[in-house]
């Protein structure tokens, strides 16, 4: 029988996944092996020369199945790696992205300028990855993270503990600033963040497998032009914001105009910006008040 050493499997997933015009072939073969064998990536490189016994074999041959079925890498891990961090992630949850990045990072930025006590709001938390980034790049912040879907919100949970965050971040279940309750919760934020729902109904049909058959759709979708979470988000987001605060939103790469008109069109901020992210594409809109 064929020995498999860690080097061998590396290689062979890597011109498979290539094949199969997988995401980051490369990283997703180490993402995948390491999983199967309880290593960290950079151990795979200290063990390339072990050979990997049959029922880890089989498990990888399984694993490896699902993701040329265009299955999410990181569903079949149950982690993704966002702004240096490990986020647990399932398919509750939409799979953080590299151009979320960009949002916790002018977060951040914005929020390390405010005095302290500094409290902010994140909309649409999913799997928490934007509050447990945040928090973890802003001292004497205090974060409520809402969501309306409670599975996702037990995802976020477990982030924030393996983050040991529970005293920055509080989550509550519930629509946009539903849950969030005066006299009881921080009402009035330094930031309301999010990254809602923002896929409009043509675009949802030319999604990518990996994305429309995983990701769940109601994380993705937002109405015919993708603007229906946005325009409650900006309807209400006056009304939580302190003097000089910001709303910051990810947008689609065709959604300035339409999130810049109805900021405008509330004339509650005085300055509004729009942002590229690294791949020339509209990213982020900030609204100041």
């Amino acid at each position: 029988m064929e020995t498999w050493t860690i080097q061998k499997l590396l290689n062979w997933m890597t011109d498979y996944f290539t094949t199969n015009e997988i995401d980051e072939p490369r990283l997703s073969a180490e993402m995948i092996l390491s999983y199967a064998l309880d290593l960290k990536r950079i151990e795979l490189y200290m063990h390339f020369n072990r050979a990997v016994d049959k029922p880890t074999l089989d498990k990888l041959h399984q694993l490896i199945k699902r993701a040329a079925a265009s299955e999410p890498i990181a569903y079949l891990v149950g982690r993704k790696e966002f702004y240096s961090l490990e986020i647990k992630v399932n398919s509750d949850c939409l799979i953080p992205r590299p151009e979320t990045e960009l949002l916790v990072e002018r977060a951040i930025e914005f929020l390390r300028k405010r005095p302290a006590p500094r409290y902010a709001c994140d909309l649409c938390t999913g799997s928490g990855c934007i509050a447990t980034a945040v928090a973890k790049g802003v001292d004497d912040i205090k974060i409520i993270a809402t969501d309306i879907c409670d599975a996702a919100l037990s995802v976020a949970a477990e982030n924030v503990a393996h983050h040991n965050l529970t005293g920055n971040i509080h989550l509550l279940c519930g629509d946009l600033f539903d849950p969030v309750i005066e006299g009881l919760d921080q009402t009035r934020f330094d930031l309301i963040i999010s990254n809602p729902p923002y896929i409009s109904t043509a675009e949802m049909a030319g999604l990518g497998k990996n994305v429309k058959d995983y990701e769940p759709h109601k994380a993705l979708h937002a109405g015919e032009e993708g603007l229906d979470i946005y325009k409650r988000i900006i309807e209400q987001a006056n009304d939580h914001l302190k003097d000089d605060g910001a709303l910051m939103l990810e947008i689609g790469y065709k959604q300035a105009a339409g999130v810049t008109e109805l900021l405008e069109n509330t004339n509650a901020f005085k300055k509004i910006t729009v942002e590229k992210d690294p791949h020339g594409n509209d990213r982020i809109v900030t609204a100041i008040k």
